[in-house]
C-alpha cells in the first residue's frame, strides 16, 4: 500500500476532506448549477444580490474565477501528491483551502455590503492559498520541474485581479476576463493534449485496436506556439483583424491536431469519446472568435465566447471529473446511462448558447442552454455525491 492510501485510510475525520478532489469537484458541480441557475432571473430583473457586479459580469465571474479554480484546485491537490510522492493535502488543511474558496463566493456575492477591495482580498485569497499549498508541495519534494503548473494559477490569480480592479476603478477594458480565459483554454490545450491521447491510447489498446493516437511531438508544440500566440493577441488587441487571422489559423490547426488522435474510434465508450468532444469546442472557439471579430453582425464577439465556455470548458471539465472521481473512488470505468445523460445535456447546453451567439431563436436558445447546462452539473451532483461524500472500505 502507498503512503498515500496508507495516510487516506489513517484520516477519520468526514470523507469530504480525505482527498482534494471531494469537495471541490462537488461543491465546484453545484455551484456552476446554481451561479446559472439565478442567472437569468437577476439579468432579467427578477431577483437580485447584493453585489456590486452587474449581472453579466456576475455570470462570468463566477464560470471563470469561481468555478474553473475549483476544478483546478480538485485536480491539482489530487495530481500532485502522484508527481511528487508526497502525502496528499487532507483534513483541517483542505478544509481551510475549501472555506477560503466558499468564502470568495459569499463576498463576492454581498461585495456591495462588504465592499469591492474587501471583497476583492477575499476573493483572490482562495487563488494565493491554493499557490502556496501546491508551490510548497512542489518544491519539499525537489521535483522543481512541476512549478510551471503554478503559471495557471497565476494568470488566473492576475486576470482576477485585474477584474478587480477594473470593478473599483472603471480601468481595464475587459482584460482581466480575457487574460483568465486565455489562461484556462492554455491549460485545457495543455492537458487535453497529454491526456486526450493517453487515455485513447489505453483503450484501444484494451480493444486490440490498430489505429492508435499519435504520440505528442513538434507538430503539438507547433500547434501549441500558435494557439498561444493567438491568444495573447486577443487579450490584448481583442478586435484587431490580426488577432482574427491568427485565431483562425489556431482554430484550423487545432483541428488537425485533434484529428490525429482517433476519437472517431472511441464511440463505443463515452468516458473517453467526451474527452475528443470536449476539446473540440478549442478549434470551435478560435473560428467563432475569428468570426466575431471579421463580421460582428453575424456572430457577436462575446457570444463567440460561448464555444470556449460553454463548450470547452463545460464539457472538459465534466470529463475529466467524472472521470477522476470514478478512478479514485474504484469505480468501473465506464460511463453509465446517468453520466452518458449527463455530457449529452452539457453538449446540449453547449450548442444552444453558440446557436444563440448568432442570433438563432436567440430567447429560448439561452433557455434552453441555461436549462441543460443547470441539469448537467445537478446530475454530477446527484450522481457522484454518494461517492465523493462517503468513505471508500
Amino acid at each position: 500500500m502507498t503512503s498515500s492510501a496508507k495516510q487516506i485510510r489513517a484520516y477519520t475525520g468526514p470523507a469530504l476532506f480525505s482527498y482534494g478532489f471531494r469537495p471541490f469537484f462537488l461543491f465546484g458541480a453545484l455551484w456552476a448549477a446554481l451561479a446559472v441557475a439565478v442567472w437569468l432571473p437577476m439579468l432579467n430583473g427578477l431577483i437580485a444580490f447584493p453585489t456590486v457586479l452587474q449581472p453579466v459580469e456576475w455570470h462570468v465571474h463566477e464560470l471563470i474565477y469561481g468555478y474553473v479554480p475549483a476544478v483546478i484546485a480538485g485536480f491539482l491537490l489530487t495530481a500532485v501528491p502522484n508527481w511528487t510522492g508526497r502525502l496528499p493535502v487532507v483534513g483541517r488543511p483542505l478544509a481551510f483551502l475549501f472555506a477560503a474558496w466558499v468564502a470568495g463566493r459569499v463576498a463576492i456575492l454581498t461585495s456591495s455590503w462588504i465592499g469591492a477591495p474587501a471583497a476583492a482580498v477575499i476573493d483572490l485569497t482562495f487563488l494565493a492559498a491554493l499557490a502556496a499549498v501546491i508551490g510548497r508541495e512542489i518544491v519539499a519534494s525537489h521535483n522543481t520541474r512541476n512549478l510551471k503548473v503554478l503559471v495557471a494559477v497565476g494568470i488566473l490569480f492576475a486576470g482576477n485581479a485585474a477584474f478587480h480592479y477594473q470593478v473599483m476603478t472603471g480601468i481595464g477594458g475587459g482584460i482581466g476576463i480575457r487574460l483568465g480565459l486565455a489562461g484556462i483554454v492554455t491549460l485545457i490545450m495543455v492537458i487535453g493534449g497529454r491526456i486526450i491521447p493517453s487515455f485513447t491510447r489505453n483503450w484501444l489498446a484494451q480493444k486490440r485496436s490498430t489505429t492508435l493516437p499519435a504520440p505528442f511531438e513538434r507538430y503539438d508544440l507547433v500547434v501549441m506556439g500558435i494557439s498561444i500566440a493567438a491568444l495573447l493577441l486577443w487579450v490584448l488587441l481583442p478586435t484587431n483583424p490580426v488577432t482574427a487571422v491568427a485565431a483562425a489559423i489556431a482554430g484550423a490547426a487545432n483541428i488537425l491536431r485533434l484529428s490525429r488522435w482517433a476519437g472517431a474510434h472511441t464511440t463505443a465508450e463515452p468516458l473517453v469519446l467526451v474527452l475528443h468532444v470536449g476539446f473540440a469546442f478549442v478549434p470551435i472557439g478560435f473560428l467563432l472568435l475569428a468570426l466575431g471579430i471579421w463580421r460582428p453582425d453575424i456572430v457577436t464577439p462575446t457570444g463567440a465566447l460561448h464555444g470556449w465556455t460553454a463548450g470547452a470548458i463545460g464539457l472538459m471539465t465534466l470529463a475529466v471529473m467524472t472521470r477522476a472521481s470514478f478512478g479514485h473512488t474504484g469505480q468501473p470505468m465506464t460511463a453509465t446511462p446517468p453520466i452518458q445523460l449527463i455530457y449529452a445535456l452539457a453538449a446540449t447546453a453547449a450548442l444552444a448558447r453558440i446557436f444563440a451567439a448568432f442570433d438563432f431563436q436567440r430567447e429560448p436558445m439561452l433557455y434552453l442552454s441555461a436549462t441543460a447546462w443547470v441539469l448537467a452539473f445537478l446530475g454530477f451532483v446527484v450522481v457522484y455525491a454518494p461517492l465523493l461524500a462517503r468513505r471508500q472500505t
